[in-house]
């Protein structure tokens, strides 16, 4: 699957930051006013944005190798018309 630079910019955000914050703003909050189940949202949290740069992390190293075999192929067609 191909996303666009602006997707992935996002999903990585969203990954890296914003599910975790939240996680733990809510865990936070969650003692100070004794709302329910703190550690459970904050633990979900934290498993979905690993879940998520997980697949970011590996849909990153494949299109490096595609960028990559892209490159190698272009050198190497410009060695056989020479």
């Amino acid at each position: 699957m191909k996303m666009s630079n602006k997707c992935y910019d996002i999903l990585k955000w969203i990954a890296l930051v914003a599910l975790d914050a939240l996680g733990l703003l809510y865990s936070t909050l969650a003692t100070v006013w004794g709302l329910p189940y703190g550690d459970e949202v904050m633990k979900t949290c934290a498993a979905v944005s690993l879940c998520l740069g997980t697949l970011i992390g590996v849909s990153s190293v494949q299109y490096k190798k595609t960028l990559d075999k892209g490159t190698i192929t272009s050198i190497n067609n410009e060695d056989e018309h020479e």
